[in-house]
Order: C-alpha cells, then sequence, then structure tokens
C-alpha cells in the first residue's frame, strides 16, 4: 500500500509542469577553453617542442635519461614582467647545464589558500581583489606560450580542474599540491593528462595518500567534467603511466633525509609503484625558511651521488629576489608576494655547482 501510494505521488510530480523560480544573480560567464586557445594557439613548431619536453621528463622518470629534473621559478606569479625576465635568464641558464639538469619553468598562476588569501594571477590579475578571471586565464596563457617560446618546459600546480583545459597544451610536467593529492576529482583528472604529474605527500607528512593518487590516476576512469566547450559533460581517461612522489615534508619535519627516502622507497615496493621520487626543497623540508633551500638540494644531490636513483628531480621556489611581500601599492619588482623565494644569484649559483658536481661524480 505504502509502495503505490509513493508511486502515484512520484507520477504526479514528473508530470505536472514546474515553475522554477531563480532569484541568484546571473553568473559572469567565461570564454571556452576551445575559445581562448584558439586566440592564443600553438604553432606547430611549438607543439612539436612541449611533446619533446613531456618524452624528455618521461625519460628521467623511466630512467633512460641520467639528469637531474629541477622544476625551479617563483612560489607564485603575480607580475608577468618579472615572470618573464626570471624565465630568460632561466633559459640561459639551462643552455649551459642541460647536459645534467632538465630545467623546468615554475609557472604557478593558482594558489592553493588555507583560509582566504589571493589566489594567484588566473583569479585575480590586477592583484586588487576584482577577480578579473577571464583577464586571468587570458594573461596566464599569453605569459606561459612567452616562455615556451624561450625553449623552456613549463610547469604548474593544477588546483582547479575547470581551468585545467586552458592550459593543457602548454604543459610539460604538473604538480597536484598536498591538499588536493586526495582528491578523487584530482586524481581522475590527472588520469586524463597528457603530462607526466607529481603528486605531493599529505600536509601532515603521509606519504599513503600520494601512493593511492598514483595507483588510481594510472587506471582509466570516467566522471563528471567539462568539454573543451564549456559544457558539461562525461569525461573518459586512459589513466596515466607518468606519475611520482613529490616529497615536501609535513607537520613532524622534513621527509628528505636519507632515512625518510629509504621509507618511501619501502612504501611505493609494497604498492608495487615506481621508485621515482621527488623533493621539494621549501616547504616543511627548509622549515619555511627559503635560505636554507640549498641545503635541502645539496643534501639530497649527496644522496643521489651516492648512487640512490630512486631520486629524480627536486623542486624549488625561487625569485630574481629572496624573501616575500604582502600585497600592497608599493611593491618591490621580482620579490615573491606568496611564500618567500631564494634569490636568482643564489639559484644560479647552486645550479652550477651541482652540475660541476654531477659532471665530476
Amino acid at each position: 500500500m505504502n509502495s503505490s501510494v509513493a508511486t502515484k505521488t512520484l507520477t504526479s510530480l514528473a508530470s505536472a509542469p514546474v515553475a522554477l523560480i531563480d532569484n541568484v544573480p546571473a553568473p559572469q560567464r567565461l570564454p571556452s577553453a576551445l575559445h581562448l586557445k584558439n586566440q592564443l594557439p600553438l604553432d606547430a613548431v611549438l607543439t612539436q617542442q612541449v611533446a619533446a619536453h613531456r618524452q624528455s621528463v618521461r625519460a628521467i622518470l623511466d630512467g633512460e635519461d641520467s639528469r637531474l629534473l629541477v622544476v625551479v621559478g617563483p612560489c607564485s606569479i603575480h607580475d608577468p614582467q618579472s615572470a618573464l625576465e626570471y624565465a630568460k635568464r632561466l633559459a640561459e641558464l639551462s643552455a649551459k647545464v642541460s647536459d645534467q639538469l632538465l630545467l623546468v619553468m615554475r609557472a604557478y598562476v593558482e594558489k592553493p589558500r588555507t583560509t582566504v588569501g589571493w589566489k594567484g594571477l588566473a583569479y585575480d590579475p590586477h592583484l586588487d581583489g576584482s577577480d578579473d578571471m577571464a583577464e586571468g586565464l587570458t594573461l596566464s596563457r599569453h605569459l606561459m606560450r612567452e616562455m615556451l617560446r624561450l625553449g623552456l618546459p613549463v610547469a604548474t600546480e593544477l588546483l582547479q580542474p575547470m581551468a585545467a583545459g586552458y592550459f593543457d597544451d602548454l604543459l610539460s610536467w604538473v604538480a597536484i599540491g598536498a591538499r588536493t593529492t586526495e582528491s578523487q576529482i584530482h586524481r581522475e583528472m590527472a588520469s586524463g593528462l597528457a603530462m607526466p604529474v607529481g603528486f605531493k605527500n599529505g600536509t601532515d607528512g603521509s606519504v599513503a595518500v600520494a601512493c593511492d593518487a598514483i595507483r588510481s590516476a594510472a587506471h582509466p576512469h570516467r566522471h563528471f567534467g567539462v568539454d573543451r566547450q564549456g559544457h558539461p559533460a562525461i569525461i573518459e581517461t586512459k589513466g596515466n603511466p607518468d606519475t611520482h612522489i613529490v616529497l615536501r615534508g609535513g607537520h613532524s619535519g622534513p621527509n628528505y633525509d636519507p632515512q625518510s627516502i629509504a621509507q618511501v622507497n619501502a612504501s611505493l615496493a609494497k604498492n608495487r609503484t615506481a621508485a621515482r621520487i621527488m623533493v621539494d626543497c621549501s616547504h616543511a623540508n627548509s622549515g619555511k625558511d627559503p635560505l636554507r633551500q640549498p641545503a635541502v638540494f645539496e643534501d639530497v644531490l649527496n644522496q643521489r651521488l651516492k648512487g640512490d636513483n630512486s631520486v629524480i628531480g627536486m623542486m624549488l621556489e625561487s625569485h630574481l629576489f629572496e624573501g616575500c611581500q604582502p600585497l600592497s601599492k608599493s611593491m618591490r619588482y621580482g620579490v615573491s608576494v606568496t611564500d618567500g623565494c631564494l634569490g636568482w644569484d643564489g639559484t644560479a649559483q647552486m645550479l652550477r655547482e651541482a652540475v660541476d658536481k654531477l659532471r665530476y661524480r
């Protein structure tokens, strides 16, 4: 009896006309990813360059290329002019060290926030809270394309899955951050990306979530998403075999020392996951002191020189000048507005010294 009543009620609801009242203000529409890509396209030469850079990163992950992968650049990009100046310097250095290091430009245009704060160039390019995201997406894509024209591979952290389609053809390496590595949505997204992806360990230092993410991203998925025209769609992915873990430390301290690396390798082996580790020299590994990054870098480099080939790369937060500053009307040129960075001079010296050690090991 109860069942029949329920059926009658549902049938009546299904056939009755419904008037939807929407009092929510109309949202501002953004250009589709396809539209922006058509406005700022990659030519055939740059497309081939990105494919070659991706293959170079894969070769390092697979042990076919003995170079060290180094993702280096500002914590976040807030000023395109200083970011492009940094990229030009990095391109010049890359040409001198490319036999031992594959330098990848860190071009982070999204920033995760623990509570509130500036969310990055893609969100608020004018740095004034106006959140002109259409301009932010356009500016971010334009800037990354200019970096490609310098001959550099480009990397970013993909935070908002809906934004990924605006940049995915430009990128040779992608990070999934400590706060989102555990997210099913980001694991699904990574499974469909055409470039290598690094999953950071959790903010508590746990590597288990990154191991789970690597296994999940390797599998095909069908998930909710948007197509290139911006329409809701069922997205079908093939799985991404080119993933690895990024160690950034945790609440209990650093995790780049030999004992920690050995424990991570044991966890990876237990999960039947390839032993390929990148160390983030900042965050908890440096105690949030940017000037300690060279010490972390040297320690990890020495581990590699002693034969630990599971360490395939490192990440550095570096800008034209060291330190950081708050957003204001009178900001210093080439200084980070998020996490503190190592300055260019110190960065270049550290990388040149590393190359000397690698050449004459």
